[in-house]
């Protein structure tokens, strides 16, 4: 842990670091059993013992139940790299937590930051994060999943896929047009035009179309959205500036932070990072990077 004295480390940061190794020693201990059902309860179980060690806090805002006034980037990344190094479904939990609630966390209203957050915090509730489509992939321009405003509501259809935690998921942010793209001069779509709602499990009109397998198991889904009436309180931030906005600063929790931290060891030792990534690195080789 020699790089928790970097100077950027708080002594917070130096506290947390042990903590989490020490919780996973102790409680990861892998899964034997790849099933699908297998999995799924062990995601719930995972993000059960992150909220109750407190872990999952670093996940909100210190308003709602979290650590720290804003996301705390370096903590994040202290949590996800020893999550991974003991259990990857682990680490899929608490970036999940993350990702799917930080939308929330940036740009919902206090009414939806209360209702949703205390309980992301304290792992009683799984958040999913909706943005990829059957043909948009995550070309955000060509996004095609639509929510039209009726009176009070919105209604959603359309399709998402690959959604982690698709399926044992609580609650979904979801991305949709409300107006459509503008086309640029070149012929291609602006990412405009979109907004985020927050749409629970059980609403009517939302089902799990296929759960989708994976060579690393982990709950992934694709959702269909029918007619499903959604209440303007849901929303998140105004009409339209879904994207941008709320999703930028909240992919801190998909941080490749591994890699990065590859990279700085490259640079401290003269080579860029191609040069040290393009070979497998043994024990050895990352203690010569220091």
């Amino acid at each position: 842990m020699q790089h928790l004295a970097w100077p950027f480390f708080a002594d917070s940061h130096r506290t947390l670091a042990p903590e989490i190794r020490s919780w996973a020693e102790r409680t990861l201990h892998g899964h034997d059993d790849e099933s699908r059902d297998a999995i799924d309860s062990a995601c719930r179980q995972l993000v059960a013992v992150l909220g109750a060690a407190g872990f999952t806090r670093h996940c909100v805002p210190r308003a709602y139940g979290g650590t720290s006034d804003d996301f705390d980037a370096r903590a994040i990344c202290l949590v996800r790299e020893t999550l991974a190094e003991y259990d990857g479904l682990a680490d899929f939990a608490f970036a999940m937590q993350g990702l799917g609630s930080g939308a929330i966390s940036l740009a919902g209203s206090d009414e939806l930051k209360a209702r949703y957050l205390p309980a992301v915090a304290a792992g009683r509730a799984i958040a999913a994060f909706a943005l990829s489509e059957p043909e948009a992939g995550s070309d955000v321009a060509a996004m095609q999943c639509a929510a039209r405003e009726d009176g009070e509501h919105y209604v959603l259809d359309g399709a998402k896929t690959w959604i982690s935690n698709g399926g044992i998921a609580d609650f979904y942010c979801v991305f949709a047009r409300t107006t459509p793209g503008q086309k640029r001069a070149d012929g291609t779509t602006a990412a405009q035009g979109i907004t985020a709602f927050v749409v629970d499990a059980d609403a009517a009109g939302l089902e799990i179309e296929q759960r989708i397998d994976v060579i690393a198991p982990h709950p992934l889904a694709t959702l269909r959205f029918r007619n499903c009436r959604v209440p303007k309180a849901q929303r998140i931030v105004g009409e339209g500036v879904g994207f941008r906005s709320q999703c930028e600063r909240s992919m801190s929790f998909a941080l490749p932070w591994p890699l990065r931290r590859l990279d700085l060891r490259a640079e401290r030792c003269g080579k860029r990072w191609h040069t040290c990534a393009s070979v497998p690195c043994s024990a050895s080789r990352w203690r010569t990077c220091n």
